[in-house]
């Protein structure tokens, strides 16, 4: 009897341990630290392709070491495309794989995704960004996020002109201003100055993509800022649509004591260590703090405390640990995949990027695709 009830309680005990076994749960190993019993992939460009990005999956690796795979599309996306579907589409052969998030800044990845829900049509998929037609992702895609690019027409004059800004220069060229997106923004600039009582002045560089390339533009901006600075004077914030303008343009920013609030992509990360010779440790990659603080150094130190800014951290190191953090409370069952609540998705990115962060919908039709501005920092 006692040999039967002793067989019975092990049986028991082998269907207790094969439920929990099945369990989406997060598990607690003897260590006390957090492991979880399904895996999210994370891609991303390559360390030389976009380092903000394939720096952020390494982080949330080193914060979920047992939940988190990171692969890295080929460096020549565009030669490689095929590759690059194959490589996503594999995700989903894992059955433990439960989230994909895809931070990759392309075109043409949809079809890797159309693959994947075909295949697995349980699993997560969240875009931080990919650049495909934005209907057709919201088909298929739970969540897609991008930066707010047109809002920040509005948002860049306007912290400009708290700033003690009274003229706002926007600088680009011939192949710039013939994308939709980017001469809607110079137009939103344009609008908000006039509404705000500054000058707005348009100036065409000669174009990085035709002709000389880069050095023309970059030489016409060395001989040009300072005639403009003479001409409007010091309260006088510049902005420039192209990223190797950012070295100069705050390089004289500290030179001439004007005011820069924003470069095209607003990190830390561009222009600021270039211009200030600030000197960066792979130990110190990733620490947003030392380097503000560095930055607020030097500012401090050629008298532009208050007049540079941007924000304290980059979008694409945000945007993995933050798309991981909503994977897995979709997965986990605390968000409902059908109907994402912003007031979650701005607690959550508060958490993770420690400042505020505003999400928009692109389209008031489209309910899972969201653009996002963040909270600045002046130094």
């Amino acid at each position: 009897m006692v040999r039967k009830l002793t067989g019975i309680l092990l049986v028991v005990v082998m269907l207790l341990s094969l439920v929990g076994c099945g369990s989406t749960e997060p598990v607690q190993d003897d260590a006390g630290v957090e492991e979880s019993s399904y895996k999210i992939g994370i891609v991303t460009p390559t360390l030389s392709a976009s380092e903000d990005e394939f720096r952020g999956a390494q982080k949330v690796m080193e914060k979920y070491p047992d939940m988190i795979k990171h692969i890295v599309l080929p460096d020549n996306f565009s030669a490689e495309q095929e590759t690059a579907i194959t490589q996503i589409t594999s995700l989903g052969d894992d059955e433990n794989t439960k989230g994909v998030i895809i931070c990759a800044g392309y075109s043409g990845i949809l079809p890797a995704i159309q693959k994947l829900k075909e295949k697995r049509p349980d699993i997560v998929v969240i875009t931080a960004p990919i650049w495909d037609d934005p209907d057709m992702m919201s088909k298929y895609i739970d969540i897609c996020l991008d930066t707010d690019w047109l809002e920040r027409g509005v948002t860049i004059p306007t912290k400009a002109y708290k700033m003690g800004a009274k003229t706002f220069i926007h600088y680009s060229f011939p192949t710039h201003m013939a994308k939709e997106l980017l001469v809607n923004r110079r137009d939103k600039m344009k609008e908000t100055c006039e509404e705000l009582g500054m000058k707005f002045v348009d100036i065409s560089t000669p174009d990085p993509q035709t002709g000389s390339g880069p050095s023309a533009m970059l030489q016409f901006l060395q001989e040009d800022i300072p005639r403009q600075i003479e001409k409007y004077g010091v309260d006088t914030c510049i902005f420039g649509t192209n990223c190797p303008m950012q070295d100069v343009i705050i390089a004289k920013a500290l030179d001439l004591g004007f005011i820069m609030a924003e470069q095209c992509c607003p990190t830390p990360t561009q222009g600021f260590p270039a211009a200030m010779g600030l000197e960066i440790s792979s130990e110190d990659a990733g620490d947003f703090d030392k380097l503000n603080q560095l930055i607020s150094e030097k500012a401090a130190a050629a008298g532009q405390t208050g007049r540079l800014s941007t924000w304290p951290i980059p979008v694409g190191y945000f945007l993995p640990e933050f798309s991981v953090e909503i994977a897995k409370d979709i997965i986990d069952g605390k968000i409902d995949r059908d109907h994402i609540d912003m007031e979650v998705l701005t607690s959550t990115a508060q958490e993770v990027a420690g400042v505020e962060v505003n999400f928009n919908k692109l389209k008031d039709e489209i309910d899972n695709y969201y653009l996002i501005i963040m909270e600045s920092i002046i130094y």
